[in-house]
C-alpha cells in the first residue's frame, strides 16, 4: 500500500526548530493551500494542513520558510487515534518527505 501526498501552499508560521531528547532535529509548521472552488463570496475556499519536519528538512524549512513562503511539499498522512468523553477521534498531519522552495529569488 502506498501513503504519499503531494501539496502546494503558502506558510502560514515560522517553523521553529526544537531538539528531542536523542538530538533529533523536528519542527512543525501550518501550510495553507487553496481548494478548487469558490465560496459564496467569491474567495478560494482554503485548507489547513499540519506538517511535521524532521532533521535536515526541519533545519531547512526554518531558515528559508516564512509566512507567505510558496512550498511544494511530499510527504505522507500521518494519523494518531486518541479518546475523549469516550468518542474515538483522529489527529492527523503530513510528515514531510521533501519540500521545495518556488518563490522567485
Amino acid at each position: 500500500m502506498l501513503n504519499q501526498c503531494v501539496l502546494v501552499g503558502r506558510v502560514v508560521e515560522t517553523p521553529e526548530i526544537q531538539t528531542t531528547p536523542k538530538g533529533t532535529s523536528v519542527a512543525h509548521m501550518l501550510m495553507e493551500t487553496d481548494r478548487s472552488f469558490r465560496n459564496e463570496d467569491g474567495t478560494l475556499a482554503k485548507d489547513l494542513f499540519d506538517v511535521t519536519l524532521w532533521k535536515g528538512i526541519a533545519e531547512e524549512c526554518s531558515a528559508v520558510c516564512k509566512p507567505g513562503s510558496l512550498i511544494a511539499l511530499k510527504g505522507r498522512l500521518n494519523c494518531d487515534p486518541y479518546d475523549k468523553d469516550g468518542k474515538k477521534y483522529y489527529n492527523c498531519n503530513i510528515i514531510a518527505e521533501k519540500v521545495s522552495f518556488l518563490d522567485q529569488r
